[in-house]
């Protein structure tokens, strides 16, 4: 019966694209005469009310399908359509030498380029790319618009389609959308994550999981960030399960104490001393173990508990400041990382004034990081204000990840930072790269030009310390030093590493 359908199909495609079409109008004069010639006034009749009738009904049928199966905006094919014709594909040809790929394609940073160009120049944006991916696409290939910056690509009927098939035409998509746009007397540049499924890898020989299954490959090439490709695999299902599931339970785990902060050592290349802890998020899971922020940032934020983290974090690390002095350890600050969505909370400044105050700390112990991308994307001025709040009140200002994204200069001075964190892409292999001393060398210049202290991250050999203080830079962390560590670790750390350095030497460079 499935054999039958598809049959049907491209027999009633194939009457239509032959009768219903403006060319067939030519004929009607012809029409007219045969019937006149061999029928008289009669089969006359019958042609001239039939014919009509048949044109404008068939026509009708065509308009109403196409509008149905029609993206109004991009005019590219719709998820029915999409779904109708991959449907189509299977049954035709699965098992019978050829197969077909699903492809989901969606732009990056869609939000930030909404915000910049409003509802039309979006739209204009969107227009675009569906032209390029009909550029990219064989004649045989579908091209569809699933929702707002969400398209997808089904290929026509294929001997081999393989893996390199589907990369080969991802990466093909990925350049003709990379293209640049002129818009406005203006150029934007887009990128875009690409998720691809092979009927055989499919969850089950069906459109509707076959799409579903490229969508989940999208969302996964858009975890490793910008520009990505990933092929659907039954090992990704198994890991989108676990996620879900982590997002029903991270409301418990806040509730029961298992998210909390776990504290890595900074220390300072000249004298070797603990120069402060940077707290960073783990989920202390009963079944899972110790979990990082970054396999459960996206449970957080499905659940709505990004403001609840803030405060768990800031509350604990101020905590165990006051722990540490109190113990007699010599901890000069903590430093906390703060995400663009909490920096936008106009009442942050006041709530970590509160906190401050609560505990009996100056502001000074303090240290708010900040990512690289939010001074080099951000326009908004709340985060500027709330950013250049806390500087004024005393914090000190971190800026991650120095490196990459091209953080101007102007934009360091407009947020009041104190420290750049050097990339952990700068600092591995340091001690036998000379490329990556080069680099390094030129990033602590500029800081010493600006007045800048310096922090390397991803310290992992004796080497790369040794380097990295010899080419002046103030201070390191990293697991070569020490892994993050539970607050009720790191007092016996700190006296096993006072002992190893005894009377600290002086090991920078020296001071002008």
């Amino acid at each position: 019966m499935a054999r039958k359908a598809v049959r049907y199909r491209q027999f009633r495609n194939r009457l239509n694209q032959a009768f219903i079409r403006p060319q067939t109008l030519a004929f009607v004069p012809a029409l007219m005469l045969g019937g006149y010639w061999f029928g008289g006034e009669g089969l006359l009749m019958l042609t001239a009310v039939t014919f009509p009738v048949v044109l404008l009904l068939g026509g009708l049928v065509e308009g109403d399908r196409d509008k149905n199966w029609v993206d109004g905006l991009t005019g590219l094919a719709n998820r029915d359509r999409l779904l109708d014709t991959l449907s189509g594909h299977l049954e035709a040809y699965e098992g019978r030498g050829q197969s077909t790929v699903a492809l989901v394609i969606q732009l990056d940073d869609f939000s930030e380029i909404a915000e910049a160009l409003g509802s039309t120049g979006t739209e204009e944006i969107l227009r675009c790319t569906a032209d390029r991916i009909l550029t990219a696409i064989r004649p045989g290939d579908l091209a569809g618009r699933l929702v707002e910056h969400r398209f997808a690509v089904v290929l026509g009927p294929v001997r081999q389609a393989n893996m390199e098939v589907g990369l080969r035409v991802a990466e093909r998509l990925q350049a003709e959308i990379g293209e640049p746009i002129s818009l406005d007397a203006g150029t934007f540049f887009v990128s875009a994550s690409v998720g691809f499924c092979l009927a055989r890898r499919a969850p089950s020989r069906d459109a509707a999981s076959m799409l579903e299954a490229a969508e989940m490959a999208m969302d996964e090439a858009r975890r490793s960030g910008k520009n990505a490709i990933r092929a659907y695999s039954s090992e990704m299902g198994e890991a989108i399960e676990i996620r879900q599931n982590l997002s029903e339970e991270i409301v418990q785990a806040f509730s029961d104490g298992q998210v909390r902060p776990w504290f890595q050592p900074q220390i300072s290349t000249d004298t070797g001393l603990v120069s402060g802890f940077e707290a960073l998020a783990r989920w202390d899971h009963p079944e899972r173990g110790v979990l990082p922020l970054r396999d459960f940032m996206e449970a957080i934020d499905n659940a709505g508990m990004s403001e609840r983290l803030g405060d768990v974090m800031l509350f604990q690390s101020l905590s165990a400041l006051r722990l540490w002095d109190k113990s007699g350890y010599r901890v000069p600050r903590v430093g906390i990382n703060f995400t663009g969505a909490e920096l936008r909370n106009p009442r942050l400044v006041d709530k970590i004034r509160w906190e401050l105050d609560r505990f009996d700390l100056t502001p000074d112990r303090l240290t708010i990081g900040i990512q690289e991308t939010v001074v080099t994307d951000s326009n908004n001025d709340t985060i500027t204000a709330n950013i250049a709040a806390l500087a004024k009140l005393g914090c000190e200002i971190d800026l991650d990840n120095f490196g990459t994204r091209h953080a101007s200069i102007a934009n360091i001075r407009r947020f009041g930072v104190n420290r750049i964190k050097i990339d952990k892409s700068f600092t591995t292999r340091l001690d036998n790269q000379r490329d990556q001393q080069r680099m390094v060398s030129a990033i602590l210049a500029m800081a010493e030009q600006l007045d800048l202290q310096t922090l390397a991250e991803g310290v992992e050999s004796h080497g790369e310390h040794a380097m990295l203080a010899q080419l002046g830079c103030g201070h390191v962390q990293g697991n070569g030093i020490a892994p993050p560590l539970p607050f009720e670790g790191t007092m016996s750390w700190m006296d096993k590493h006072s002992c190893r350095i005894g009377q600290p030497p002086r090991i920078g460079r020296p001071t002008q």
